[in-house]
């Protein structure tokens, strides 16, 4: 049960009997009561009465008796309400039993495509496929787990014109050489070779484009030669998907070579339609609203002059196919927020095509940069950009290194065991609970930190209810009570009424650090009811309520900590 939707529910017709109309009645929590609605202040201009006479209008109306102990008007118009100890430990009693923790599947699930990580075949992955790749996996399973139909895809770059140079840079180091040196994960030596000689050498360079030629004209030996750079690559991401413990698997690659005979009629149906327009030799389309620091329309080139298609047309060709083909209804693309006028005008011309139409909608989930403590995007000592590997292999030893610290009797498996699932969290969730449409600076202390809003705070929290349960011996009796001898217990029975409510936000604004703050909270109440309640020694009745709280924590501790791709330790 939501403590929110229910107090909303309550006040609504309330508000709609005094306003004549509907009203959200905007309930928040306060620190004054328990829960207060501002809805009277937004409502006072409009009613041309002052707020306070129009909360106390509501209160005459509203049906509270059996939810709230006390209901009461406060400073310019705000509505205190305190929830009675008995409905609310009623509520939290209805939890033990709901395997989903109050938070409901959806009743009308929708097909959802997440396009997200998307590196370039040849090239590894560096620091900044990282946000894209959390935040679409965190994405993926709150959806999926909710009950929609989801479809991951992966866009990766595996087509275009710098293929000519990697191929024939292939066909050069024979391919039982390059299949070595790509098996190696060393992608960015091989295209740093090729791209040298294609910089260096004229006739390496003519090559090059004829084999782009050869390739896009279907000669099968250089497609066997490019399927060959394609393996190689997918193999090394999902070695890094595996080491960052996301949910993408090789069924997901999709590369914008898939797209590839959709193009045409990407641009008949465009001309068909009249919305092609030439411009500069190049086919384009002038979407309204788009303009230039010149202030003149602002074109999305869908087939260059030379006769070639670029992002523009693949991405038009992409959506029409998985709102098409695939009926998808809701399709997300996790890019960074740089691409956000690209992604504005594809479905602007979408939407002029007919291709997304109600109730298909496109969201761009934009997301800043990961900064390095100087507050520039974040590089290596040589100013090149940072390997992911790298960046996850060094939290991993990091948090590896903070556990034998912490307890040098640590065996090298549990040692590695904590380090892995502690470093990869910490890096996730300093993502995850960061506004991803802003930068954040990688503090390694502080993500590291079993202090504060980090993921080894959390995962300490869980890990400390799991060790009242080896104590006691016994788990909790989903049947037991729930009492209140301490306000720090009524307190942590509030915060685990929340987690459907927050989920249910999410669900809608994908903004992950609403959840993340949610769970730190939740890690906040515990450790402070876990400070000043004994548990273990607490009379049977208390005894069992508490164990009952503590257990309603850890699989709500869980469950919210693997919807962002965190896992969770029995042990820290």
């Amino acid at each position: 049960m939501d403590l929110e939707r229910l107090l909303s529910d309550r006040l609504a017709p309330a508000f709609a009997a005094v306003a004549g109309e509907p009203v959200d009645p905007l309930v928040r929590r306060s620190p004054r009561a328990d829960f207060q609605s501002d809805a009277a202040l937004a409502l006072a201009r409009r009613l041309g009465r002052p707020p306070r006479d129009i909360a106390a209008a509501v209160l005459k109306h509203a049906v509270l008796d059996d939810v709230c102990t006390s209901a009461e008007v406060s400073g310019p118009g705000f509505l205190n309400l305190t929830v009675a100890d008995r409905a609310l430990a009623d509520m939290v009693s209805g939890l033990a039993g709901d395997s989903r923790l109050g938070v409901p599947s959806t009743a009308a699930p929708q097909t959802v495509v997440v396009d997200y990580s998307a590196p370039n075949v040849a090239k590894e992955m560096h620091v900044g496929h990282l946000r894209g790749t959390v935040i679409g996996d965190a994405a993926v399973r709150l959806l999926d787990w909710l009950g929609h139909q989801v479809v991951r895809v992966n866009h990766l770059g595996d087509w275009g014109t710098p293929f000519g140079m990697l191929i024939e840079h292939l066909a050069d180091v024979g391919e039982a050489g390059a299949a070595h040196e790509l098996s190696m994960g060393d992608l960015d030596t091989f295209y740093r070779a090729a791209r040298a000689k294609f910089d260096a050498d004229e006739a390496f360079r003519e090559r090059s484009r004829l084999r782009v030629v050869a390739l896009q004209g279907g000669d099968e030996r250089t497609l066997r030669l490019w399927r060959l750079l394609v393996a190689q690559s997918e193999r090394y991401f999902l070695t890094v998907y595996d080491l960052l413990d996301v949910t993408l698997s090789r069924d997901d690659f999709r590369g914008e070579s898939a797209y590839n005979d959709l193009l045409a009629g990407v641009v008949d149906d465009l001309e068909r339609l009249g919305l092609l327009v030439p411009s500069g030799g190049a086919d384009c389309v002038f979407p309204a609203g788009f303009s230039g620091r010149d202030g003149e329309p602002l074109p999305l080139i869908v087939r260059k002059s030379d006769g070639g298609y670029g992002y523009p047309a693949t991405d038009l060709a992409a959506l029409r196919q998985r709102a098409g083909e695939l009926g998808a209804t809701r399709l997300l693309y996790v890019v960074g927020l740089p691409q956000r006028q690209h992604f504005a005008m594809v479905f602007a011309v979408a939407r002029a095509a007919g291709w997304l139409c109600p109730p298909a909608r496109a969201e761009h989930l934009g997301f800043g940069s990961i900064l390095g403590a100087d507050g520039r995007m974040l590089r290596s000592r040589a100013g090149e950009s940072v390997k992911l590997v790298g960046l996850l292999e060094e939290a991993v030893t990091r948090a590896t290194d903070l556990a034998r610290s912490r307890n040098p009797e640590l065996d090298d498996e549990t040692a590695a065991e904590i380090g892995r699932a502690v470093g990869i969290g910490a890096i996730k969730y300093a993502d995850l609970s960061t506004d991803r449409t802003k930068d954040y600076v990688l503090d390694w202390e502080r993500m590291l930190s079993l202090d504060g809003n980090t993921a080894p705070y959390l995962q300490y929290a869980y890990a400390r209810v799991r060790s009242v349960f080896r104590r006691a011996g016994t788990a909790a009796r989903l049947d037991t009570p729930i009492v209140f001898a301490q306000p720090v217990e009524r307190a942590l029975a509030v915060e685990l009424l929340g987690f459907a409510g927050v989920i249910g936000e999410v669900e809608q604004s994908l903004e992950f650090h609403q959840l993340a703050g949610y769970l730190h909270r939740l890690a906040t109440a515990f450790n402070t009811f876990y400070e000043r309640c004994p548990v273990l020694r607490a009379p049977d009745e208390l005894r069992e309520s508490r164990l009952l709280l503590a257990e309603l924590t850890a699989r709500t501790l869980r469950q919210g900590l693997h919807l962002l791709g965190i896992r969770t330790l029995e042990r820290m």
